[in-house]
């Protein structure tokens, strides 16, 4: 009993002490798995939230993209990749000092990601600490070759702060890396400038000339530097030696006739100035800019007339389908008030180029005043609503164009565009525009809209010719209001003692006043001042004398409107009866 009892102690010692040595050790080690499961699971939710948010980065949806960030974040707070996520969407909206504390973090998470750093740049910059972002880029560049594509922003940032000598120093660094580069000698050349330094700053414009033979702008762009600073002969000895080598550029030549003029050498200035016209390849906008500019800045002589003639010629010849050109040929007929030959011109201009507003406007109004067929004006009225379709002005003219060629609907909704375009802007269109659509409403018999249009007008402009002249008339052919008719006929007539249409409208309210004697005498006047009186003006001359009881007078007058234009239905009935009909 005693072996087996000890055989059984021995056997409990052998299973039980490893359990008592080893169970802490295995525990840990569970633990331990437990925990790295656990992490891993976290990071892999950490990625997918990733995945989303830079799903909605794509789509520019940055709130969402937040949310999934911020969700990841919370996961995995120390991640690179995330805090600069997140550091970025903040930037954007402008968040700069958290922007700040995660783009930092995202340093802290990997220092070598450039990324990182240029979005911290960034983020100074916006914050306009350009110090603190010029720092950053400088220590990228100095760190790698690789990055020496940022130089051009740390110029930019010096610039911005006016440390010009550094500046300058990473725009040499620049042409190291880019080579000679118009952006890089154009920005040092007013660097140079700023510091008084004009001779380095030729260098500059020498240097892009050297790289770049046979290009012209570049040989301009240091002339005009020279020029302004007083340097005409060495301007003018590097255009000709360029031409010497490239004789065929126009520009060149039209530069040398500015040199040549100014050091009043006009020989040679001419000389140069017709090779430059004569040319098709120099644009038909700078030859009509440097016949603009003989017109205002030349004496009118009978030798710049000659010299203007000549150069016309040219333009027309070599620039045929350049809209500046027909439109300062319609400026100097204008100043040589010939507007029926400015007209064509500017029509010609408009064919080639609708979209010139000014020029259009000028066509529009021209062709107003000249008097042109409404079927023609319509045309470039609707060219200017199609074209200009904020601009109320044509709107205006569209609408009184319509008007008058009787398509009345259109007129009225041209017309209320204009007034709902202009918003009160312009109080003068807002006034013609009223006046104009009172016309309308009373062709549309609309009496009550158009007196109010009227109305309007007059409690601003109690004068307005043309307001007061319609409204008279139209009161009197409604028999209404007649005294407030005859108060407004009565100061035209006043102002305008020998204007044949407000005598007539003065005359047919007297009538409609039974005034026959004045009436008469009124009516008699305009008839003898118009040149061709209208058929209703010779019908309502014949209907006053009725009511003075010369019948044949009357007679003799409806007669002679018979078969004029605007005459009422009742003509007819008044000859043949020998009576008067409403």
């Amino acid at each position: 009993m005693r072996v087996n009892t000890i055989k059984q102690y021995l056997l409990y010692l052998a299973l039980t002490m490893p359990l008592v040595f080893l169970g802490p050790v295995a525990n840990a080690q569970f633990n331990l798995f437990k925990s790295a499961k656990k992490e891993q699971k976290e990071k892999d939710m950490a990625a997918r939230l990733f995945i989303e948010g830079e799903k909605h980065m794509m789509l520019e949806d940055y709130e969402k993209a937040y949310f999934y960030f911020n969700k990841a974040h919370d996961l995995t707070p120390e991640s690179g990749a995330v805090n600069f996520k997140m550091a970025e969407i903040l930037a954007r909206a402008n968040q700069n000092e958290k922007a700040l504390e995660h783009g930092q973090k995202a340093i802290d998470a990997d220092p070598e990601n450039k990324y990182y750093h240029l979005l911290i740049a960034e983020v100074y910059t916006k914050q306009n600490q350009p110090e603190k972002a010029a720092e950053i880029l400088k220590t990228l560049i100095e760190r790698s070759d690789d990055n020496q594509q940022y130089i051009l922003e740390l110029a930019s940032l010096y610039l911005s702060t006016q440390q010009f000598d550094k500046a300058l120093i990473a725009l040499d660094k620049a042409e190291e890396y880019y080579g000679v580069v118009e952006q890089l000698s154009v920005q040092k050349q007013r660097i140079y400038l700023k510091q008084n330094n004009l001779e380095a700053a030729i260098k500059e414009g020498e240097k892009l000339i050297e790289a770049n033979p046979g290009n012209s702008r570049y040989v301009l762009a240091l002339v005009e530097i020279l020029f302004n600073n007083n340097r005409t002969d060495q301007a003018l000895q590097m255009v000709n030696a360029s031409l010497e080598d490239y004789p065929n550029q126009p520009d060149l030549h039209l530069a040398a006739y500015t040199l040549y003029k100014k050091k009043e050498e006009y020989a040679s200035a001419q000389e140069h100035l017709f090779t430059a016209f004569k040319s098709p390849d120099l644009e038909g906008e700078v030859k009509a800019q440097t016949f603009g500019d003989i017109i205002q800045k030349d004496l009118k002589t009978k030798e710049r007339e000659e010299l203007l003639d000549s150069l016309q010629v040219l333009m027309t010849k070599t620039s045929p389908k350049s809209a500046p050109v027909f439109t300062i040929l319609g400026d100097r007929a204008m100043q040589h008030q010939q507007p029926s030959k400015a007209l064509e011109y500017y029509q010609q201009s408009i064919a080639l180029n609708p979209q010139d507003a000014k020029v259009l406007q000028g066509v529009i109004s021209l062709m107003f005043e000249q008097g042109k067929d409404f079927s023609a004006i319509e045309k470039y009225t609707v060219i200017g609503t199609e074209e200009f379709s904020q601009k109320p002005e044509f709107w205006f003219f569209d609408g009184t164009a319509k008007l008058a060629l009787k398509k009345h609907e259109a007129a009225e909704t041209s017309l209320k565009q204009s007034l709902e375009l202009n918003d009160g802007v312009n109080k003068q269109l807002d006034l013609m525009v009223l006046g104009q659509l009172g016309d309308t409403y009373h062709a549309l018999d609309k009496e009550e809209l158009a007196f109010e249009a009227y109305d309007k007008v007059l409690e601003i402009s109690p004068d307005d010719e043309h307001v007061l002249n319609n409204y008279a008339y139209f009161l009197s052919l409604e028999k209404k209001d007649l005294d407030k008719a005859l108060d407004m006929s009565s100061k035209l007539v006043k102002r305008f003692p020998d204007n044949a249409t407000y005598l007539d409208t003065h005359a047919w309210v007297l009538f409609q006043k039974k005034d026959y004697i004045d009436a008469e005498k009124y009516m008699k006047k305009a008839l003898k001042i118009e040149e061709s009186p209208s058929g209703v003006m010779l019908e309502h001359y014949g209907d006053i004398l009725y009511h003075t009881g010369d019948i044949n007078g009357a007679m003799d007058y409806w007669e002679k409107a018979a078969g004029k234009k605007d005459v009422s239905d009742e003509l007819g009935k008044k000859i043949k009866d020998k009576k008067y009909y409403e």
